[in-house]
């Protein structure tokens, strides 16, 4: 509109100048009057759809910014239109006679001080446009969870009270808990774990109805509010998640989510404990679903560490038999066989958090990378601890890199101090490791490797379990 207003009165300038010269030919006074005609007309319809389109912003701000700066707004279009008629008058009176150079200066700062007060007038609109904006961003951030983009747990708080009245009831609160984030983000990195945050959510979002209220609470869980529902239609919704949750995965790991729920019939039940009972019955469901979900990820952790890296797929298996071949001279019950087997294809599964270039690394290491692959040990333990009936594995494997000499990682144990299964996982994974194919050499003769085993028995190994491996399991192995 400023751009237009500006224009025709370059126009109209250069018209008066023109009659200034040519003032005695009536004709060119009959077409400036029609020129001033239609320029009004244009102008007052310009400056209606201004304050019309200025108008909106108004109403959606009045508690939101000062009333100088609403009266300010509110008195422009006023002001202007006044000027713009004093501004016309003025110069059909000077359309009489131009014979006065004051009559043009004069009639020019009419358009001047018009142009200042509706250029404030859309300059404050414009601010106030973008301070509406700002607040509502602002707004909307406060009540959003950034990572999955669902409400956040103030959002939810506050729209249980707004939703808590009668004709919203039966009122369901449904708690949602993904399984096996905590093992996910030891073992892939917290990249992927986010990444599964964001699927459990998108896959939320598409099995609730589009009234329903969904937001993330913070780390693993997630609350819905469902108006005027009954656990009926809830077990619909509630089944509906699930089947969609099997068609889904991370990477390779599958999107396990616990859910459980609690529905308000009346006005006189506490919202705290419905969500306390909702709570409740998801937990129960968590017993049952999030030890088969461990497994489930384990089995993924392992395929992944496998993949990457045939050759550690193979060293673990080697570990493995070997581990078990030292429990079986050695007399372990069965059981005890059994879990030295499973720990000594587990030791490394740390390693799946190690960046691969590091363990395919052909050259010598840098003190930064041997700080990476040292940490490996506590990775395991971490990935490991998460599975209930595996923390005494777990312990075995932060402890297999120990050194009989308290020279080893990562707590410096000695002697033993160390535990026993960690101290039999520690020569089987040297004996492996020196007889098999490396990216940096290639493997070592059994009677270097043998050699080697005896120098540091009672140094990096425990010498009983040095001598025991080389003369029954290794002369097994060679008879």
């Amino acid at each position: 509109m400023f751009s237009i207003w500006m224009f025709s009165t370059i126009c109209l300038v250069i018209a008066i100048s023109s009659a200034q010269l040519l003032s005695g030919m009536d004709d060119l006074k009959y077409i400036l009057n029609r020129i001033y005609i239609f320029r009004i007309c244009i102008q007052i319809l310009l400056l209606l759809a201004t304050y019309y389109f200025i108008s909106k912003p108004y109403k959606m701000i009045l508690n939101k910014v000062s009333n100088k700066t609403i009266s300010f707004m509110s008195l422009y279009p006023i002001l202007a239109f006044l000027l713009l008629i004093n501004n016309y008058t003025i110069s059909f009176e000077r359309l009489k006679r131009f014979n006065s150079t004051w009559d043009m200066l004069l009639f020019l700062v009419f358009i001047i001080i018009g142009y200042v007060f509706v250029f404030a007038g859309i300059s404050s609109a414009s601010q106030i446009i973008s301070l509406q904006y700002n607040m509502e961003k602002l707004e909307w951030v406060s009540y959003t969870d950034p990572l999955t983009g669902l409400f956040n747990r103030r959002f939810y708080e506050d729209e249980l009270k707004r939703l808590d009245t009668e004709r919203n009831l039966p009122m369901t609160i449904v708690m949602a808990d993904v399984n096996g984030l905590k093992l996910i983000n030891d073992s892939f990195g917290h990249v992927m774990g986010d990444e599964l945050l964001k699927k459990v959510a998108e896959v939320i979002k598409k099995g609730c109805r589009a009234d329903d209220i969904i937001a993330r609470l913070g780390g693993d869980e997630f609350v819905i509010i469902l108006p005027k529902t009954d656990a009926f239609e809830t077990e619909k919704i509630i089944k509906r998640i699930k089947d969609l949750s099997l068609k889904e995965k991370v990477g390779s790991v599958d999107i396990s989510i616990s859910i459980g729920y609690e529905t308000k019939n009346n006005e006189e039940e506490n919202n705290q404990e419905i969500f306390k009972k909702a709570e409740d019955h998801m937990y129960k469901k968590k017993l049952f679903e999030s030890p088969s979900m461990r497994g489930k990820t384990m089995s993924a952790i392992i395929n992944t560490l496998h993949e990457k890296n045939k050759r550690e797929e193979a060293h673990s298996h080697r570990v493995s038999a070997l581990c078990k071949s030292m429990g079986e001279v050695l007399g372990m019950p069965e059981h005890d066989i059994e879990e030295l087997k499973t720990v000594g294809l587990l030791h490394d599964i740390g390693k799946i958090a190690i960046n691969e270039n590091i363990l395919n690394k052909t050259g010598n290491l840098t003190d930064d990378e041997w700080k990476e692959i040292k940490r490996h040990p506590e990775i395991g333990y971490r990935i490991l601890s998460t599975v209930n009936d595996m923390s005494d594995m777990a312990n075995y494997v932060l402890y297999h890199h120990e050194r009989w000499d308290g020279k080893g990682y990562p707590k410096g144990l000695k002697g033993e101090e160390i535990p026993f299964v960690s101290r039999i996982i520690t020569v089987a994974d040297a004996y492996d490791a020196m007889t098999s194919e490396r990216s940096y050499r290639g493997a070592l003769p059994n009677e270097l490797v043998i050699a080697e085993l005896q120098r540091n028995a009672g140094i990096q190994f425990d010498p009983e379990l040095a001598r025991i491996f080389i003369e029954k399991v290794l002369g097994k192995i060679s008879g």
